[in-house]
Parts: C-alpha cells; structure tokens; sequence
C-alpha cells in the first residue's frame, strides 16, 4: 500500500463536500508531476485529505477506489483523475504550520514543495501524522 496527500481548497470542494459525495471524482488536476502521482495510485492506497488556501491542514483521510481514468473535465485529453472514498476524519487537524516545527518533515514533500497538489508521502511520516491528529495509522 502506498499514502498520498490530496490538496483542495475548501471553497471548491471541501471535505465536508467529500462527506456528502462519497465516493467522489478527484479531477481537475492539471499538474503534470500531480498527474504522473495519481497514476500511480492503486485501489486501496490511503490519502490525506488536505484543506489548502487559507486553511491549509490535513484534515481526513480518503482511500482511493478507482485508478486513473479520463478526466472529463479536461477538454485537451490530456490528464486523468481517481476516485476517492472518505474513511475518517483527524481527531485534530494538523497544520502546515505544526508539520514545518517539526524536524522530522525537513524532507518531506509538502514542506519542500507545498504547491504540488498530489504528492506521495512516506510511510513514517504518515504514521507520524496519524498520530498527530489523534487516529490509529
């Protein structure tokens, strides 16, 4: 099993929004490298679910029920999109800004390159964030 973390601004489609559409479309991702993640995904990998804008924390995590397929939002082709199931909200949200205190993130993707809006995360930081947020990894 892989984990990913997944950004959406919440006033486009928040995870309250995924809670209500559950199981739901992750498309409009027009980002090569955030393309070239979600194709690798396979069904049952988890994601976190991260809230970006002024937000900008994780906030549940999703689990991918469908790979890689067409986007039907993209009139050029080119890009795809995954479906996403919600499992579980965090007890507690955990912010960019408690991830960035801690040192053990110095490496991790969304500390070095918070713009990407699909990214792989590894299994330690993942159980590190599960943990931060108040749930069993």
């Amino acid at each position: 099993m892989a984990y990913w973390l997944m950004k959406s601004e919440p006033g486009e489609w928040s995870w309250e929004d995924q809670l209500k559409e559950n199981p739901a479309e992750w498309d409009g991702v027009r980002n090569h490298q955030a393309s070239n993640n979600m194709k690798a995904m396979k069904i049952g990998d988890l994601a976190f679910f991260y809230h970006s804008g002024k937000d900008r924390q994780i906030v549940g995590v999703m689990k991918i029920v469908k790979e890689y397929y067409p986007d039907h939002t993209d009139a050029s082709g080119r890009f795809g999109m995954v479906d996403v199931e919600a499992v579980k909200p965090l007890n507690t949200p955990v912010s960019i800004t408690e991830i960035k205190a801690r040192p053990e993130f110095s490496e991790f993707l969304l500390v070095r390159n918070s713009r990407l809006s699909v990214m792989p995360v590894e299994p330690d930081h993942w159980k590190t964030i599960c943990e931060m947020g108040g749930i069993d990894p």
